[in-house]
């Protein structure tokens, strides 16, 4: 048996450096309560921007400049080891990180920000990095499109885990490359909240018997820092719940067993028995036993997709 901590706290908005040590924190605690595995929401560091669903398209852009700015200043470099003290806090607990983070490829043009998903094992090692594939809607205005070369399943110390951000959760191929690929533990990192959300979620539990487990950013319009700009006009309301959370975990082939956590901070830590996976699956296996290759195959370019080579 394992146990899981999923955060429901938000971070310290548009803050990288503030928001990397309260996770530091929440790892401490996480593991104190006896959690081999920590999951983030999508975009924790430094902050889901949210301001892209609540600007006028077109009479927004120059504001919508204006905080990219700050986005981009405050984005994981990982060319910089940019999630040195994240490793570090997994080695030293040794508890497994799945995280959800903007990230800037110093290595290349250091202007693009991707939407990421970083899956660090027990003993610090970075095992996976995932960029959402397709950023949804005015999310396109501020992340750039990732590619197949992290849409991986990898074995770490509480099992195998895969993950998929957000909206990816709603495309079928993509969430197929995972199941091919023996999981255990899948993480859905999002913004999205809900009774839909929260009905996909029980879908793929049943789809692709493994444990699933949704988490995003419980935050309030209090815990957006005075200086960001244009927060008056974002923001208007002091008491709105911006996000109310709803992190939850269901078991192979569907049933909740903890959660939704709606409208709450705090940690959703939860039990699971991860060899409880892959025997979920005799009557239901959609990349075994189910699958028909000889109708439907998918293939899966993971080459790294990159503007310019050199030699």
């Amino acid at each position: 048996m394992t146990k899981v901590s999923i955060v429901q706290e938000p971070p310290v908005y548009l803050d990288l450096e503030k928001s990397m040590e309260r996770a530091v924190k929440l790892i401490g605690q996480s593991a104190g309560r006896g959690c081999g595995m920590v999951v983030f929401p999508e975009a924790w560091l430094p902050g889901y921007p949210t301001f892209v669903w609540r600007l006028v398209p077109g009479s927004g852009m120059g504001k919508t400049d204006e905080l990219y700015a700050r986005l981009l200043a405050n984005a994981v470099d990982l060319s910089r080891d940019g999630l040195a003290p994240i490793q570090e806090a997994a080695r030293e607990y040794g508890v497994v990180v799945v995280l959800g983070y903007q990230g800037v490829d110093g290595s290349a043009s250091g202007g693009t920000i991707f939407n990421s998903c970083a899956i660090i094992d027990a003993d610090g090692r970075l095992a996976n990095n995932h960029r959402k594939l397709m950023p949804t809607n005015p999310e396109r205005m501020v992340w750039g499109f990732g590619d197949a070369s992290g849409l991986n399943v990898v074995e770490t110390a509480v099992g195998r885990v895969g993950a998929l951000i957000c909206w990816e959760s709603y495309m079928p191929l993509a969430r197929y490359a995972l199941y091919a690929q023996n999981i255990d533990i899948y993480v859905a990192p999002t913004w999205d909240s809900g009774e839909t959300w929260l009905a996909t979620m029980q879908h793929i539990a049943r789809e692709g018997g493994c444990w699933v487990i949704g988490c995003a950013t419980a935050l309030e319009a209090s815990d957006i820092p005075d200086d960001i700009p244009h927060r008056g006009e974002l923001f208007p309301n002091k008491d709105e719940w911006v996000n109310p959370g709803d992190a939850v975990v269901y078991k192979p082939f569907g049933g909740i067993v903890a959660g939704p956590m709606h409208q709450e901070k705090g940690l959703l830590v939860a039990e699971i028995d991860v060899g409880t996976a892959q025997a979920s699956r005799r009557k239901f296996d959609a990349s075994g036993h189910y699958a028909r290759p000889d109708i439907f195959t998918l293939n899966v370019n993971r080459a790294r997709q990159v503007p310019v080579t050199f030699s």
